[in-house]
């Protein structure tokens, strides 16, 4: 079955069936404690823990989507069988399950074999469930065990399991959770270990979880103590890329239409067949599509944050090609391919596409400096020896020279890389980081000037002023002020016209003179990022942080000093605006 057809026949399943189909959100999601979207439950949370009315904003409890998700830990896995950065997750909620005829246990599990039987045609003696055994404060999900049981899934077939596989939550310390459900497919004993296994072996890729059923009904206190939610909810996911692959016969979704016209354009392109590179094939085409999605949703690299994820994965990719001797603008042609292949479900990549080449192509020709200089570096160490730990670090981090490409140099001189060294380096440059991040983004200190002061407060609204004309992905990178001038870091990956120097100047000017009053609150870092306040460096923040609200204009978190209305502030004016970097733009400003 084709991957379009796949997608459509999953939304008009549960459209038929009631449910409200929501489009997929961004992968960079409003919640600014996690940096990327990586499952479809993320948008529904404050439905989901009852801050939001889900009728209200959607006109009823059951909802659909397919959702555009992004994985990071594994990075460096990609390439075998099973990871991926960019993914998609099809899934269905029920939201505030109470005695109103709302599916519960019994609906979610009826709902998922439907679909998997008579719509997809999976084989259902394939099917293994898995449950949760219970412990000390949860007890064995038994009514789930029922309901498969009278569903027509033998008891053999269901497996108990404890928290660690089959049971959800919370996302904090605190909060909903509950038993899962999951439905594995036995794609045969060619798959196994030959041994007698089940769902979850580790010691092979036989069984394959296709689906997760959470069933949220309990919330966890602060005791640590469980007790019953006044509003349960289901909360499902099916792997997409996964599904794909079982419905296709594959072994791998790399072998699917998913990656399948991507990956015949990287054989054409550099010359070598799947077969004989099959990591490092898979790897360039992963990374394109992921770069193509984060770029479309705002993203560009940097680095920090989404920026640095972007910028590794791109670097990654162009390393693999550059290994394989691929043609320079690789991941120009690649990206195109990714972008016909997915603009009719995902027609805002036609609608960037512009911007997501103008991106790649400033990216790689900025990499190609890195990868000259680099490369003379690692020479000249390699002339002398092994590299050791520290130096691969200063390669990697200071010019941004890929892991992969002093590994592959190395290799070709019988050399090794002191990989030990290599993560002792890197821990090392964490703790700094974290150190020193709060003196990089205070900007200015408690013993502020009172012009200081004024210009501080200005950095909010300039900030503000700048996502209104550049766009969402503007985002403060850091700061300085003294009595005469403010020096504002931003991320954007273009030179600002004089137009949009204009449009931000006359934003910040008419906020001035609209004599904004500047309120202070103090609340969880949590609950200021419900409430919409901007705090991009979440590592420096405390539980406890202040939040600045500028009329209905400006909300931030911050620890700096303000004035009390912006009518104190004087006339803004933009002096100088400058690149800081890659991805980063400055802007130097007074006020007079």
């Amino acid at each position: 079955m084709e991957s379009l057809i796949l997608r459509k026949k999953f939304l008009d399943f549960f459209e038929k069936r009631g449910h409200k189909i929501v489009p997929s959100s961004s992968l960079v999601p409003e919640d600014k404690t996690v940096l990327l979207t990586s499952a479809g439950m993320q948008q529904f949370i404050p439905y989901l823990v009852g801050d939001k009315d889900v009728m209200e904003d959607f006109g009823g409890r059951h909802l659909a989507s397919v959702q555009k998700c992004f994985r990071t830990p594994d990075i460096d896995e990609v390439g075998d069988d099973t990871h991926h950065t960019f993914f998609e997750m099809l899934g269905n909620w029920s939201i505030g399950t109470d005695n109103n005829g709302e599916y519960f246990k019994e609906g979610a599990i009826k709902l998922a074999l439907d679909f998997f039987i008579d719509e997809v045609g999976l084989d259902k003696n394939k099917f293994y469930i898995t449950v949760f055994k219970g412990n000390k404060d949860i007890p064995k999900d038994e009514q789930a065990i029922k309901i498969w049981q009278e569903n027509g899934i033998p008891k053999e077939r269901i497996k108990e399991f404890d928290e660690k596989d089959n049971f959800w939550g919370p996302t904090a310390t605190t909060g909903p959770c509950g038993p899962c459900s999951e439905i594995h497919y036995d794609r045969g004993e060619k798959y196994g270990c030959g041994k007698e296994c089940g769902p979850n072996c580790e010691n092979c890729n036989r069984f394959v979880e296709l689906w997760n059923l959470v069933f949220m009904e309990y919330n966890k206190n602060e005791d640590g103590s469980f007790s019953k939610l006044s509003q349960s909810n289901v909360d499902t996911g099916i792997g997409f890329e996964r599904l794909t692959a079982v419905l296709q016969g594959k072994d791998s979704a790399y072998e699917t239409d998913l990656f399948l016209s991507i990956i015949k354009k990287i054989e054409s392109l550099v010359g070598v067949k799947y077969k004989e590179e099959i990591k490092s094939l898979r790897v360039i085409a992963d990374h394109t599509k992921g770069a193509v999605f984060l770029i479309s949703d705002g993203v560009t690299p940097s680095n920090v944050e989404q920026g640095y994820i972007l910028r590794r994965i791109l670097r990654r990719a162009i390393s693999y090609g550059k290994i394989l001797n691929g043609p320079e603008g690789l991941l120009i042609s690649l990206a195109k391919e990714v972008i016909e292949k997915y603009e009719d479900f995902y027609p805002e990549l036609k609608e960037n596409k512009d911007n997501i080449l103008s991106v790649i192509k400033e990216e790689e020709s900025k990499f190609e400096k890195t990868v000259k200089k680099g490369t003379e570096i690692a020479e000249s160490l390699l002339e002398k020896g092994d590299i050791k730990g520290e130096d691969a670090f200063y390669l990697h981090s200071s010019l941004g020279f890929p892991l992969e490409l002093i590994e592959e140099m190395a290799s070709k001189k019988n050399r090794k890389i002191d990989k030990e060294g290599f993560q002792k380096s890197f821990k090392k440059h964490q703790e700094i980081s974290r150190a020193g991040a709060e003196k990089k983004f205070g900007g200015v200190g408690k013993g502020a000037t009172v012009e200081a002061t004024k210009l501080h407060t200005t950095t909010h609204l300039l900030h503000k002023a700048l996502r209104e004309v550049l766009g969402d992905h503007v985002r403060q990178m850091g700061s300085d002020i003294n009595s005469n001038r403010l020096r504002f870091d931003f991320a954007h990956h273009q030179k600002m016209t004089d137009e949009e120097i204009k449009k931000v100047e006359g934003i910040v000017n008419e906020k001035i003179q609209q004599d904004l009053e500047v309120k202070k609150q103090e609340m969880p870092f949590k609950e200021a990022i419900k409430e919409g306040a901007l705090a991009f460096f979440k590592e420096k923040y405390p539980e406890i942080v202040s939040v600045y609200t500028i009329g209905d204009f400006s909300k931030e978190v911050c620890a700096g000093p303000h004035v009390k209305r912006t009518s104190d502030l004087g006339k803004f004016k933009i002096i100088k605006e400058q690149s800081s970097g890659s991805g980063v733009r400055r802007i130097k400003a007074v006020l007079e």
